[in-house]
């Protein structure tokens, strides 16, 4: 008897905590709270338009978020080794978040042997804003070319054109 007594109370406490257990799985009071996103601008892929030759009157060197590459203008597109990419920047946040992206304003290149390039940012692979879908540690890539404004060959002599541009990055 004394077996059986035990028995019962031992059964009706594993029910109790399968049960309770299954109502903690099951029963949620609020969604849980969202997690900053976090954004860091790929070193290994940065905004590079490559090698171009300039004519008389200059123009335009666009950079699109595929990759691809067209100027305007007098300008020559040259493959020389030298790369060209979008700028990519891998966005982590959780899975559903809506980011809206806000380009800074152009910005002046400067030239290693003088001059100057305008720089304006362009579209980003995602459109203006997207939905998070990778869940972390995995990253949601974003691609964002630019186009480049360049005078003639006296205005803007060979070199290399460096400066920095400003993406923002906003949580939802």
């Amino acid at each position: 008897m004394i077996f059986i007594v035990r028995y019962k109370c031992f059964l009706r406490l594993c029910i109790t905590v399968i049960i309770t257990m299954l109502l903690s799985q099951l029963v949620y009071a609020q969604q849980q709270p969202p997690r900053p996103i976090t954004v860091y601008a790929n070193p290994s892929q940065g905004l590079g338009f490559g090698a171009f030759f300039l004519g008389a009157s200059g123009g335009t060197v666009i950079l699109y978020p595929n990759g691809s590459r067209t100027a305007t203008g007098s300008v020559v597109l040259a493959n020389m080794g030298y790369p060209f990419s979008p700028a990519m920047f891998e966005v982590t946040a959780n899975v559903g978040t809506v980011v809206s992206i806000l380009n800074g304003p152009d910005v002046l290149l400067t030239g290693s042997n003088g001059g100057s390039i305008s720089l304006h940012i362009g579209n980003a692979s995602t459109g203006s804003s997207f939905i998070t879908t990778a869940t972390a540690p995995a990253t949601n890539n974003v691609l964002i070319g630019g186009t480049l404004t360049v005078g003639n060959a006296l205005a803007n002599p060979p070199g290399n054109y460096s400066g920095i541009f400003s993406v923002t990055f906003i949580q939802e």
